[in-house]
């Protein structure tokens, strides 16, 4: 059976603010062409991150809350672009910009099932034990797709413009996902870790989405 209908993203899709844009985004595809393997994923979980002076409420779980630096300097450009950044000094986690060129905000994505390209994907994954595995948290899902900081930092979805051996393409639901669910977010600190930021999203059942874990301190506040 054919799966869901699905259009090419376009940068007027992502100006709104990241809260607001990050469901639209599950059931996404994004695929990538990384030294000529291609794999697409589905995505079934993101989280929504708003920079300094963007939207009513202060963000302190951010990379941008402080403003612009060079580590963070993509969260502030054109919408449609990709922010790659390391985690823990080993894992390329990978966002989606959204809001107007100069407004600093990005969804992570945290989750997805790989629908084509699996074997690439557990080349990359090696200790991945099943496809739940592949894709599912944001390191592992920066993994599976190829994309890697710096080199792939800045790459644009929108256009598949080619970056440092790589092409990118979003493509998102015709249809939205009803029934989604939101919370906070996996493992930031503090309040910025509360029901007060309810900015993960993610669709229930979804054998891919990772687990929750508090942050430090979020669970006593």
């Amino acid at each position: 059976m054919p799966g869901p209908a699905l259009r090419p993203a376009r940068r007027g899709d992502l100006l709104g603010l990241p809260a607001e844009v990050a469901p639209s985004l599950l059931g996404a595809h994004l695929t990538t062409t990384v030294a000529g393997a291609t794999v697409t994923v589905r995505l079934t979980e993101v989280e929504a991150y708003h920079g300094r002076g963007t939207g009513p409420v202060p963000d302190p779980g951010s990379h941008a809350r402080m403003g612009p630096t060079a580590r963070n300097a993509t969260m502030w450009g054109e919408p449609g672009h990709l922010y790659v950044y390391l985690s823990h000094g080993i894992h390329s986690c990978v966002n989606v910009v959204c809001g107007p060129d100069g407004v600093a905000g990005g969804v992570l994505l945290r989750g997805a099932e790989v629908i084509e390209g699996i074997e690439t994907a557990f080349g990359r994954r090696p200790a991945a034990r099943t496809p739940r595995d592949l894709a599912r948290g944001p390191g592992r899902l920066g993994d599976a797709v190829g994309l890697r900081h710096p080199l792939h930092d800045g790459i644009d979805a929108i256009t598949g413009a080619p970056h440092h051996g790589a092409t990118v393409r979003l493509a998102l639901a015709a249809e939205p996902v009803a029934g989604f669910a939101s919370g906070p977010r996996v493992g930031v600190a503090g309040v910025a870790g509360t029901a007060a930021f309810p900015w993960r999203f993610w669709i229930p059942g979804e054998p891919t989405v990772s687990p929750f874990r508090w942050g430090r301190g979020a669970a006593e506040l």
